[in-house]
């Protein structure tokens, strides 16, 4: 069944909020705008701009984008055959080759990059996101292999894939200041996960391999 039509002005008004939002924060910066602000300029009441995004931050960072299970999701998704590194590492690579946004490759995204390197509460809500994610996936790896109280496989194989995870997003980072365009970016990041996967130990590389 299609979109109808009270989900397509909600979408709507969700992205207009969202769009305006953005706006403001990269003309005036993230600490320098308030919701109050916000609401007027998208033409929307406070309380329907909380209907929609529970916190400031939420407008930069919205949970079903930037969320806890992101790595956990890949891995579930994985095929027979597949491990659970290898999973993400496909799973970024073709975000890479589809410049997603999720990854800050789309066109105009630089300006919104410095306002967040700019902005405090949304580096530590980075930090904290990548530190749930890490521990969302060691939660999968443990439940999936089976491993035993105590066995801390699952969680250093998680931060491993916490730690290729976040440096692609750092040199994607390092290369949005440098004032690359967004094809060069991702062919320099795929290059990098290239390296990434011939650095892994075989027993990170292969484990939770999915059976076929």
């Amino acid at each position: 069944m299609g979109e109808g039509l009270r989900e397509r002005k909600k979408r709507q008004t969700r992205q207009r909020i969202s769009e305006t939002a953005i706006g403001l924060f990269v003309a005036r910066g993230f600490d320098h705008v308030t919701i109050a602000e916000v609401a007027a300029a998208a033409e929307v009441s406070v309380n329907t701009l909380y209907n929609y995004y529970e916190s400031k931050e939420d407008l930069v960072l919205p949970p079903d984008e930037a969320s806890p299970q992101r790595l956990a999701d890949m891995v579930r998704a994985r095929q027979p055959g597949q491990s659970a590194a290898r999973a993400v590492l496909a799973g970024l690579r073709d975000e890479l080759r589809r410049r997603d946004r999720k990854i800050g490759l789309s066109a105009g995204f630089a300006p919104v990059f410095e306002m967040m390197r700019a902005a405090p509460t949304l580096t530590a809500r980075l930090e904290d996101l990548g530190r749930q994610m890490t521990d969302a996936l060691a939660a999968v790896l443990a439940e999936e292999t089976g491993a035993r109280p105590g066995d801390q496989t699952p969680r250093v194989v998680a931060s491993q894939i916490g730690w290729f995870h976040s440096l692609v997003y750092s040199e994607i980072g390092r290369r949005i200041v440098a004032g690359e365009k967004p094809t060069t970016i991702a062919k320099g990041v795929l290059d990098l996960l290239d390296v990434v996967e011939q650095m892994l130990g075989e027993r990170a590389l292969n484990y939770a391999t999915r059976e076929d």
